[in-house]
């Protein structure tokens, strides 16, 4: 089998309404390129102060989740949304993802269980779970009849391999990793990262991702990507928004898998 899939790349704002409107184009291009899958990363729908999201989770959750389905009704496809506040307990939100199929209807959902706590400098330190409330720590994936089996995550997700490797073991061919990855992380460890996830399972990975400013302060480092098995890396969006597609071949994964059987060797 073989399926185009696309990666869209934003610069997301604390305007929801004018992050949706361009999502939509994005969509819409994606789905002219012959797209059956098209990625959001992390934040698509609101992106700045931590505050303001958490206020405007239930708005922001409530317009994602009308959004979504009609448009993938409306072009066809299945929409990986790949990260939006979700209320939660205590005053916090689920970094929530979900997976549309193009019937309109929700067929995975993965709240982010690594929460980015950390202190690069001085000036740029995060603590995500002061606001975000972590998911349970379970693997997620989801199969569908004309796609790759998929394995949901977020962003800081990525630098936990016992993750993914749970999805393998569950039959995941398609990694996906939804981010908004920072400038200072990402230069030195994005794609290293990336690729490593993909070529220790075996598997296509697909990482939408944000780029540029948002709001006052935050930067991302863009570059979202779609890596195949051998870790080669098909598509690349530098720095700019837009949409990439690449093309998985079940067939190829298949034969990458017989060549290097590295996940039948495994001795722990």
């Amino acid at each position: 089998m073989k399926t185009t899939i696309a990666a869209i790349q934003l610069n997301s704002q604390p305007k929801l309404n004018q992050n949706l409107d361009q999502i939509y184009h994005f969509i819409k291009e994606a789905a002219e390129e012959g797209a059956k899958l098209v990625g959001l990363p992390e934040n698509f729908a609101f992106y700045g102060d931590d505050e303001a999201m958490v206020s405007q989770a239930s708005e922001i959750s409530g317009q994602v989740e009308e959004k979504l389905p009609e448009w993938a009704q409306e072009f066809g496809v299945y929409i990986l949304a790949g990260g939006y506040p979700v209320p939660a307990e205590n005053g916090k939100v689920y970094n929530h993802a979900i997976m549309v199929n193009p019937e309109g209807e929700t067929i995975a959902s993965y709240n982010k269980m690594h929460l980015f706590d950390v202190s690069l400098s001085e000036d740029e330190k995060y603590g995500e779970s002061d606001y975000t409330q972590a998911g349970k720590p379970e693997p997620v994936v989801v199969g569908t009849p004309d796609l790759p089996k998929m394995g949901l995550s977020i962003c800081y997700d990525v630098r936990f391999p016992e993750l993914y490797r749970k999805q393998a073991e569950a039959g995941a061919e398609l990694l996906t990793v939804p981010s908004a990855f920072t400038q200072t992380t990402g230069s030195d460890h994005w794609e290293v990262l990336l690729r490593a996830r993909a070529i220790e399972n075996t598997a296509y990975l697909i990482a939408p991702a944000q780029t540029g400013t948002h709001g006052e302060y935050r930067k991302t480092f863009g570059h979202a990507m779609i890596i195949d098995p051998w870790g080669k890396v098909l598509a690349d969006a530098g720095i700019m928004p837009g949409v990439i597609t690449a093309e998985v071949d079940l067939d190829y994964l298949e034969d990458v898998r017989k060549k290097l059987p590295s996940l039948r060797h495994r001795v722990l």
